[in-house]
This record gives structure tokens, sequence and C-alpha cells, in this order.
């Protein structure tokens, strides 16, 4: 019997010992080390996975902690996002630039394989002052009320932090294979970022449906400043890497540097603009303006061209479109025409063209409205046609319907130190002023 009851005490000790040792090793299994710290549901997911009563607790932790870990990370990298938007910027001027292309091409003379020095330090410059700008655009999409939530700006922002993350770990392109390499990666995100204005038009347009197409929508200060200062960034960096990539192509005209022309002729590009405006104009009223260009039409200065046929283009399309109603609603036989009026004077400051039309005018309680991006003229329907996947800046463009054209324009015209104005007679036409800046020594406006 002293036996038996010895045995039943080891028994039980032995048991305890046992019982002592599994809640020591499951207190062990549920406190996270240091390095993995899990926060939030995933944590009570383990630590529900992990209790001594749980059938197959540590395949199930296993499972549960691999989410964690990518939600971990992606925590960091936003960490890190808001830690690049406090950066400060650096702006470039029109005259750097071009000063830094030419550069390169004495240097390369006509290969476009070469590495020049020139074109490493464009790619090192890059490689710092992309990721801060695209940091500050996905810190302030964060921050707007309402329009954040769209799907189609959530979209933007993913293009953004993914641009930013990829720009970020890629080496240093302090040689030529590195710039090599590195060039490959900014082709990628600039085709990749082709359509951000109109996928951000189009988050708008999703917001204005949300809302109803109520006024507030339309004078919502903190929505437009957003927009403004978000395109006025995506202008710059779209000069910056689209500069950088075509100074690497081979064939270019002798005043052609990279985007940029020492001899764009605003003429020739109010041509092309006309003709690109016409076949849109004909294509929705079967008839379109006639287009007369008058003045110095031999003039030609340093800019950027694409620039110069976007803001023509955008005018050309206003000007004709409301030709063209006017039309109608009075039933004369042809529109009026439309006149492009490029100003004398090689010493003048700037370049200044003029778009007139007869088109009716506008109200001057509206003048304010057409400067912004959350207002358009448009019906619903034309508003829903105006958007395409493969658009870019500079195709794809509706004769109207995004209500971008004019704010666009003036930010493209600002870029540089110059200016878009109107004036407008009601019940006649309206009169659009383009000022280029000749002297290219602006830095660009960073918001």
């Amino acid at each position: 019997a002293r036996e038996s009851s010895s045995q039943r005490r080891l028994a039980a000790a032995k048991k305890e010992l046992l019982i002592s040792r599994a809640r020591a090793k499951s207190r062990k299994l549920t406190t996270p080390r240091p390095s993995r710290v899990i926060s939030g549901a995933c944590a009570k997911a383990v630590e529900r996975a992990l209790h001594p009563m749980h059938r197959g607790a540590r395949v199930l932790a296993r499972r549960l902690a691999r989410p964690c870990r990518a939600s971990s990370q992606l925590s960091n990298w936003e960490s890190s996002l808001r830690s690049l938007a406090a950066r400060p910027q650096t702006g470039v001027s029109l005259r750097g630039l071009v000063d830094a292309g030419k550069e390169h091409l004495r240097l390369a003379g006509g290969d476009p394989d070469v590495a020049t020095t020139a074109l490493v330090s464009i790619a090192g410059f890059l490689h710092h002052e992309l990721p801060i700008r695209l940091a500050r655009r996905v810190v302030e999409l964060d921050g707007l009320p309402s329009l954040h939530e769209m799907p189609s700006v959530r979209r933007v922002r993913e293009w953004y932090a993914r641009s930013a993350a990829e720009i970020s770990q890629a080496p240093k392109p302090a040689d030529a294979a590195a710039e090599r390499d590195f060039a490959r990666l900014l082709a990628t995100i600039y085709e990749r970022h082709a359509g951000v204005l109109y996928t951000m038009a189009h988050g708008a347009y999703e917001l204005r449906e949300k809302l109803g197409n109520s006024s507030t929508f339309e004078d919502d200060a903190s929505i437009h400043g957003f927009l403004d200062s978000f395109y006025t960034s995506r202008i710059g960096i779209r000069m910056i890497i689209g500069q950088y990539l075509a100074l690497r192509q081979a064939g270019a005209p002798d005043d052609v540097v990279g985007l940029l022309s020492t001899a764009v002729r605003p003429a020739l590009i109010a041509e092309d603009a006309a003709r690109a405006a016409t076949a849109l104009c004909e294509r929705q009223f079967g008839a379109a303006p006639t287009v007369r260009i008058v003045g110095r039409t031999d003039l030609d200065f340093e800019y950027v061209p694409d620039h110069v046929f976007y803001i023509l283009l955008e005018l050309l399309k206003n000007s004709m479109r409301a030709s063209c109603e006017k039309q109608l609603r009075e039933g004369t036989d042809d529109p009026a025409d439309v006149r492009v009026v490029v100003a004398d004077g090689e010493d003048n400051e700037d370049v200044a063209l003029k778009v007139s039309d007869e088109g009716g005018g506008i109200a001057r309680s509206d003048l304010r409205k057409v400067w912004s991006y959350l207002y358009t003229t448009a019906s619903k329907d034309v508003q829903a046609r105006g958007f395409s996947e493969d658009a870019s800046d500079f195709s794809g463009a509706p004769l109207a319907g995004l209500g971008y054209g004019l704010p666009i324009s003036r930010a493209y015209a600002r870029y540089f130190g110059g200016d878009l104005t109107l004036m407008s007679m009601e019940g006649f036409g309206t009169d659009a002023f383009v000022y280029l800046s000749r002297l290219g020594d602006h830095d660009e406006p960073l918001p």
C-alpha cells in the first residue's frame, strides 16, 4: 500500500512537471520576438491559435504569421514614404535642362549607347529626386478627404507608391551598367504613369457622381488646390524622366535636346494643333471653323514643343466647339473663323500667343469656374465617354468632357515661368493669351 501511494505521488509530480513545462513552452510561443512584433487582429489570431488546447497550433501559427510579416513590411514602407516626403525637393530650370543635355550630346558624339559622365550625373540626380517627389504625392493623396477613397485615385496612389519603392531600392547608377539598368526601370515607370491625368480625372468624375453633381463639389477649394499642386508636380516628374530617356535616343535633329528644342516655331505647332482640333470638331459637329495663323509666323525660340502643342490644342478645341455651337444656335451657314496670333518682338521677355474666337463668349460669373478641375459644361454621357485606359497627356483627348483642358494648360504654361489668361466678351467671343518665358531661367514651381 505504501509503495502504491508513493507511485501515485510520483506520477502526480511528473504530471505537474509536464503541465508546468507545457505552460512555459506555450508562453514562449505566444511571446513574439522583438524583430517580429505582430499587432492588431493578426496578433489576436496568433494568440488564439497558440493556445495549449488548440490542435495544430504551430502549423496554424506559421500560416498566420506570413501575412502579418508582409503587413509589417508594408507598414515599414509606408513609414519610409513619409520620411521621403519630408525631404526637400530640388527644382530644375529650362536653361539647366538644355545645358546638361547639350553637354551629354557633346560627350556622346552621336552614340546613344555611351553613358557619359553628364548622363550618369543626370541619372544620379533622378535616383535621389524622384522618390521624394513621388512620396510627397502619395502622402498628400492620403490626406485628401473624399477624393482619396475613389477607386481611380487609389489606383494612382498605388502607381506612385510602387514607383517610389522601385527607384529607392534600385542601385545608384554610378557606372555605365547601372545607368542602363536604371534607364530601363525609368522607361517602365514612365509608361506606367502615362495615364495618370485621365485616371485622376476619372476619380474626380467618380466623386462627382457620388455627390450628385452638387455645386459644393465644384467649389471645393481644398480639392482644387490639391489637384493644381498634384498636376504641376506631375508635369515636373514627366519632364525630368522624359528628358533623361530622350537624351539616350539616337537620330535627333541638331536643334533637339531631349524633349526640348532650341528652335520651337509656335506658328508651325499651331498648324499641327489646328489639324488635330479640326479632326475632333468635324467628328462631333460635321464641320469645323477655319483657323487663321497670323503675326510673326517665322519666330522661333527655345522651349518644350509638346507643351506648346498641348496648350494650343486645348485652346483651339474650346474655340472651335464654341464657334460650332453658336452656329447651330443662330442657324448660320458656317462657323466663324478662329485666329491664332504670334506676337512680334525678338527682345520681348515672353513669347506671346493669342487664340481668338467669336463663339459667344463666357459669362463673367463663369470665368472663375473655367479654371477649376471640378467643373465641366459637357453632359454626363460625354464625360463618361471621355476616359480612355490608354490615353496619355498628348493623345486621346476628346473635344470636351473632362473639364481639365484649361487648368492643365495653365499649369503647363506656368511650369517654366509663363502664364495663361482669358478675356471674354459675353455675346461675342473669347480671347486666350498664352505667355511662354523666353529666358528659360525660371526654376520649376515645386508644390
